[in-house]
């Protein structure tokens, strides 16, 4: 009896345990490359927060407490994600904003950390950008885009 009791549990323990949960939809974005492409093309940080979906240490972006006007654009392949109106100081230590360009910022599900968790992608080449948060300002949005300044480009509005 406690054989069977033992085998019930570990085929449970083993078929709870599956891969489809670890990995992402697989998605088709406009822009591709190769892996020895987005590594000739991005430096070593950008390349583990675009495409190993890493995330810089907090408050070492330059772009954390950029406010001029202009636009923030993918890293990876320049596709306009937020504007610089839309940014906030939310005190996390990265780059924070209450809305993305809508049809630029794609969507997906991490469970990394034990939790659900909303990622966001650029929509055009896949890049991991960071993670969107309900706990931004309430007087506009109430959504905080957490981004890794390492998966961004400021371009000032006069460029």
């Amino acid at each position: 009896m406690n054989k069977i009791a033992l085998l019930i549990f570990t085929f449970l323990m083993v078929s709870c345990n599956s891969k489809a949960q670890d990995s992402k939809k697989e998605e088709k974005f406009s822009i591709n490359k190769t892996d020895t492409e987005w590594r000739a093309q991005l430096t070593e940080v950008q390349y583990h927060v675009l495409r190993e979906e890493g995330t810089e240490p907090a408050f070492s972006s330059k772009l954390n407490k950029t406010y001029d006007p202009g636009i923030y654009v993918c890293a990876a392949c320049g596709t306009p994600l937020f504007k610089s109106e839309h940014k906030f100081d939310s005190g996390s230590g990265w780059p924070s904003f209450d809305r993305e360009i809508k049809g630029n910022v794609a969507y997906s599900t991490d469970y990394k950390i034990g939790y659900a968790r909303s990622e966001e992608h650029c929509a055009a080449c896949g890049g991991h950008l960071g993670h969107v948060f309900n706990d931004g300002p309430s007087k506009t949005t109430g959504m905080r885009h957490c981004i890794n300044g390492a998966a961004l480009k400021f371009i000032p509005k006069d460029e």
